[in-house]
């Protein structure tokens, strides 16, 4: 079976090479196509702090996809871990998701702040962040993942 996705909009300013931290300090803007979405499609999402943003790694050349284990950002002092136990571009599907902020609406355009996704990016869906759809339960990690993350966000 395949999928066929049609993207929703376009991330536009920002960086534009992906570079793996700091990008909490990042704004940009998510421009819907507006061949088939208007300005109605994102009405009332600046009542919510933060949106979920799925997109395409676009610029990940499909024949360095990884379906198998590798050490997180080829870091041999981190385990071999499989692709679906790390969030990087080399996916099968070269989806990605971020929580980020919402600074506001503009038009047809969401403004937003720590989306780690570069200029030009495909956007494939925008859902506004509930706090009822959090994880329920304790959340755990284990210690690569948070070394990995360390300044990802924020240096």
């Amino acid at each position: 079976m395949e999928i066929n996705l049609r993207p929703i909009g376009f991330v536009r300013g920002g960086r534009t090479e992906q570079i793996n931290d700091d990008w909490d300090t990042i704004t940009a803007r998510i421009d819907l196509d507006t061949d088939w979405l208007t300005s109605e499609a994102i009405l009332g999402l600046d009542g919510f702090s933060h949106a979920e943003v799925i997109f395409q790694f676009h610029r990940t050349d499909p024949k360095t996809l990884v379906t198998t284990a590798r050490h997180p950002r080829n870091n041999e002092n981190w385990p071999l871990t499989g692709i679906f136990a790390q969030r990087g571009q080399f996916r099968p599907n070269r989806l990605g998701m971020t929580t980020c902020q919402v600074l506001g609406i503009d038009g047809v355009s969401v403004l937003v702040r720590g989306l780690d996704a570069i200029d030009g990016t495909p956007v494939l869906d925008i859902k506004p962040y509930m706090i009822d759809f959090a994880p329920r339960g304790e959340v755990r990690q284990p210690d690569w993942a948070r070394a990995l993350m360390s300044n990802y966000w924020k240096k």
